[in-house]
């Protein structure tokens, strides 16, 4: 029996170094961000002595934690294993490296899970602290929210099925069954090429009906769909024809510009320092796609 034992644990060895299938479906195992072939995610030193005269802030170091917004179904981007509860991703990275510069370890970060449609509510209600998952600036979120950045670029595309050639771009989804996130910009994106849409509250649900046959594309920010692509290869793959411009920014509360400074000044440390694009080639990079420029930041 201890032969047998030391047999199937010596070949799922085997089998997770070569395939990292051994962990469930749906776990960072699935991604080649953590099957060693990714270069190493950067480590962040934490400050001390921090003195931001932020009242979110100073909560967050009252209660001893930092409550962070994020995805937790987006590969390379926001993801949480469900078995360990580790998060993973550029945007886990992107908030830890501010939480570092703010005086807060990852051990003192608490995530909090919220679907696209959630996010300005929880950030008005302070539910969160800030909020770090693909949100895109835009004039009508600032009416409630602020945001710092933008710290990545991306542009909305479509992540169909591998073998299919009559979706290439916005102009050919007419008719077609195209699924995205509720409340996401990129329903506003779509409307005027007439498909059929549908919504779910992630795009992890939306992937599953595009794998099943069920829906005929998925459609968000072209980041988004790499993780997914590189997760399902080769079974889906992205048009490639973005058509949008999503800048991606920290999102907090409105009348809190001291912390939004803050964050701001964060990322530019981090983005100067080369911890950006290390963690980009790490988690996104993964993907295959060479990370893009540094966007400018947009102080307000």
């Amino acid at each position: 029996m201890r032969t047998r034992r030391t047999l199937a644990v010596a070949l799922c060895a085997v089998v997770l170094t070569a395939t990292a299938a051994c962990g469930k479906d749906g776990s960072p195992g699935a991604t080649a961000a953590s099957s060693g072939n990714a270069p190493a995610l950067p480590t962040y030193t934490v400050k001390t002595d921090v003195k931001i005269d932020s009242a979110i802030l100073a909560e967050a170091k009252k209660r001893g934690q930092l409550i962070i917004g994020a995805k937790a179904d987006q590969p390379g981007l926001g993801f949480e294993d469900v078995a360990s509860g580790d998060r993973s991703g550029f945007d886990i990275e992107i908030a830890k490296m501010v939480a570092a510069d703010l005086g807060f370890s990852p051990q003192q970060i608490k995530w909090q899970t919220l679907v696209s449609s959630q996010r300005e509510p929880a950030i008005a209600k302070g539910q969160i602290d800030f909020y770090v998952g693909t949100y895109s600036i835009n004039d009508e979120r600032k009416k409630t929210v602020s945001f710092a950045g933008p710290y990545y670029i991306a542009g909305q595309d479509f992540l169909v099925k591998a073998d299919n050639t009559s979706i290439t771009g916005p102009e050919s989804v007419g008719g077609k069954n195209v699924c995205t996130a509720t409340g996401s910009t990129s329903i506003k994106n779509i409307q005027q090429y007439n498909p059929k849409i549908t919504q779910f509250d992630t795009y992890s649900a939306c992937v599953e009906k595009l794998l099943s046959g069920e829906v005929d594309a998925v459609t968000t920010d072209d980041a988004i769909l790499k993780g997914y692509a590189s997760k399902y290869a080769p079974k889906l793959k992205v048009v490639g024809k973005p058509f949008t411009k999503e800048n991606y920014g920290v999102g907090l509360n409105k009348d809190d510009a001291v912390l939004r400074n803050a964050i701001s000044d964060a990322l530019k440390a981090h983005e100067d320092n080369g911890d950006w694009k290390k963690a980009y080639d790490a988690t996104l990079g993964a993907s295959g796609s060479a990370a893009p420029a540094v966007p400018a930041l947009e102080r307000y």
